[in-house]
């Protein structure tokens, strides 16, 4: 039995809702999936309710972007307690700072000449957790380009015209907002930033666990981070981070699954640091 920790829906950026993405889990023979969209944990209720009707196991949680010395890294908060209040705060804050860049980002692209209808961007984006793939959507949609991709590299993306910087938390941070929920910190990734050079730090701050197998790593980096978690004593964790057909990144859910026994583990953590 597996399980894939690292699913994204249209609570945030991800093109399935929560309820389709229980079912395609489902479909696909997953004992559990965790819903882990950006900043916000509004997808894991309908999904809980899937998962109920549907036998499926749903981890609640949460990725958060941090910055430290100029180098992104994200967060994935496991066991989560959604209604806790530290948390719906930081994220109520997190939401704002979204809507605030998006709108920027609109009046950049609107500048170079192009008409883009800011809340049109917040209805495709369906929630508060709103981001550039939304603006991307919205670019297509009006045939401005061809696709998301194209909407990225040519306006959006790092660098680019209409590019806006996004608030980010600091790494302790995002680890202390997910402590104080009940929840279980792993870093997410590290292959895609060498945010594994931070990872001291971030032990010392009370990071449990490491992503070691994501479809952006090498079998090189998984062997890795697979020796790296061992050596500190840190959780292995692993999902396709699914945004589902519709996303630039063309990951299947279910692609990168971990056993089964890696969601008791990080239960059984969770449990005993209470």
């Amino acid at each position: 039995m597996s399980a894939d920790l690292h699913v994204h829906t249209t609570a945030s950026d991800g093109t399935d809702g929560p309820e389709e993405v229980v079912l395609r889990a489902k479909e696909l023979g997953l004992k559990a999936i965790a819903v882990t969209d950006h900043d916000t944990v509004e997808g894991v209720e309908p999904a809980l309710a899937a998962g109920y009707l549907n036998d499926l196991e749903i981890v609640a949680g949460v990725e958060l972007g941090a910055e430290y010395l100029g180098k992104e890294l994200h967060l994935l908060g496991y066991f989560i307690n959604i209604d806790n209040n530290s948390l719906k705060n930081k994220l109520r804050l997190l939401m704002s700072e979204r809507k605030k860049r998006i709108l920027k980002m609109t009046q950049q692209v609107q500048n170079l000449g192009i008409p883009v209808d800011y809340e049109k961007v917040l209805a495709v984006s369906r929630s508060g957790s709103v981001g550039r793939p939304h603006l991307a959507r919205v670019l297509v949609e009006e045939g401005v380009v061809k696709n998301i991709a194209e909407a990225f590299s040519k306006y959006i993306g790092f660098g680019c015209p209409a590019y806006v910087p996004r608030y980010k938390l600091k790494p302790v941070e995002a680890i202390k907002i997910i402590s104080e929920a009940g929840g279980v910190p792993v870093l997410a990734h590290p292959g895609q930033n060498n945010a594994h050079e931070r990872l001291d730090m971030l032990i010392n701050a009370g990071l449990a666990g490491l992503e070691v197998y994501h479809p952006a790593h090498s079998q090189e980096q998984e062997n890795y981070f697979l020796r790296l978690a061992g050596e500190r004593g840190l959780i292995i964790t692993g999902g396709s981070d699914y945004h589902g057909p519709g996303h630039k990144t063309g990951n299947r859910l279910g692609a990168v699954t971990v056993p089964y026994d890696s969601v008791k583990e990080i239960n059984w953590y969770n449990r005993r640091k209470r």
